[in-house]
């Protein structure tokens, strides 16, 4: 995995991110997600999108948007909480809100997705990903965020 490092995610700007997952396996991003950095490089993704949010391709979506990412070593999920509200997109500590759409999805594409390294629609087709509530939103959400490119 000397190729693939995210033990200083934090340190790495997004272009570098969608690099890294752009040269990297299927196996060693399911690695990175299965191991001891999944919740120090989730959290990161995470607290990263509101920054990414893109405000004038919202509109007036109002939405709670749950992201479960399968794939923990103990066979379980996480779950993030956005909150597009306002103009302005939060992370909520807690998933508590009911949400407007689910997205399911398991690690590797996971990181494809948020790096722009894949095709959510694709992966949707093919029942990489899965979601459940307004396929509308789902359909439009990665025009929502400044998706960093490799």
């Amino acid at each position: 995995m000397a190729d693939f490092d995210l033990s200083d995610f934090s340190s790495l700007d997004p272009a570098q991110f969608a690099s890294l997952v752009k040269n990297a396996s299927d196996a060693q991003l399911n690695e990175v997600l299965s191991g001891d950095l999944r919740t120090k490089v989730l959290d990161e993704i995470f607290r990263r999108m509101p920054g990414l949010f893109r405000p004038d391709r919202a509109g007036t979506t109002e939405a709670v948007i749950h992201w479960i990412i399968t794939g923990a070593a103990d066979g379980g999920s996480d779950t993030y909480e956005l909150v597009i509200s306002k103009g302005a997109c939060t992370l909520s500590e807690t998933p508590v809100n009911e949400p407007k759409l689910a997205v399911t999805v398991g690690p590797a594409d996971f990181l494809k997705v948020v790096s722009g390294n894949g095709n959510p629609v694709m992966m949707f087709m093919t029942g990489k990903l899965k979601a459940k509530g307004d396929l509308a939103l789902a359909a439009n959400i990665a025009n929502l965020f400044n998706i960093p490119k490799a």
